[in-house]
């Protein structure tokens, strides 16, 4: 294995635990990669004003990547790239989310809008993301089984009762890949760490993919290892072992 330059770090279910914190020993280990000069980022389906200030407390000093990849950013809040999609298709699957009732939210480059809310007029804002939640297993299927052979659109998720969904080609192994062409690494120089069906292809193509226990089964067999769950320390075990010197 290639040493790790790179590691990539989804949020929800993998950095942060169940409380939306992360451990003090986590943090530690962050730091220590930080100061043997491994580049750590956060990569994750939130849009930046949830994920900044975690940027923040950890010191990380490189970039962030939002939105499931929609977006690379500078940790001074610096756009480096995004990839919006028409806002048409948001409003067609806003409305085929609302014709079924479904809780929802969308992101748009200047606001969000939560709980099933919609703009006056969608095509007034540039949009990064739509997302389906509080699924139940049969809905959840129904709704997959209607989006999957769109070809215009990306379809993932971020937690086994949601759905999320970006343009065509938008995810975040194309953004780590940008992220390699910045810092003149290569992907086998990259350990990355998730949970859900978002951190997927990540996972499958970087030098090392690391689930944590808690991820869904088919990160779990993707990884190349499994590390311990969000709520017990799985990203900073997963440094401490394969990164640090």
């Amino acid at each position: 294995m290639s040493k790790i330059k790179l590691v990539t770090l989804d949020m929800d279910g993998t950095l942060l635990q169940d409380d939306q914190e992360v451990s003090t020993y986590t943090k530690e280990v962050i730091n220590q990669a930080l100061d043997q000069g491994v580049q750590v980022v956060l990569c994750t389906g939130r849009p930046l004003p949830m994920c900044y200030d975690y940027s923040v407390d950890l010191s990380l000093d490189s970039y962030i990547v939002t939105n499931n990849g929609a977006e690379i950013w500078k940790v001074d809040k610096e756009l480096l790239e995004r990839h919006t999609f028409p806002a048409e298709k948001v409003e067609a699957l806003w409305k085929l989310g609302n014709d079924k009732n479904l809780h929802m939210w969308t992101v748009a480059t200047d606001e969000l809008f939560h709980n099933s809310t919609r703009p006056d007029n969608f095509a007034n804002h540039e949009w990064l993301k739509i997302g389906f939640g509080r699924l139940d297993e049969p809905t959840r299927n129904e709704l997959f089984r209607t989006l999957q052979d769109d070809p215009s659109i990306e379809v993932t998720n971020s937690s086994p009762n949601n759905i999320e969904v970006n343009h065509k080609g938008v995810n975040k192994v194309h953004a780590v890949e940008r992220l390699c062409q910045l810092s003149n690494i290569t992907m086998d120089e990259v350990m990355a760490v998730g949970d859900s069906m978002n951190d997927y292809k990540m996972l499958d193509q970087v030098g090392l993919g690391v689930a944590v226990a808690n991820g869904q089964q088919e990160i779990l067999n993707v990884a190349d290892v499994i590390t311990a769950s969000n709520n017990d320390h799985g990203v900073g075990k997963a440094i401490e072992k394969y990164v640090l010197k």
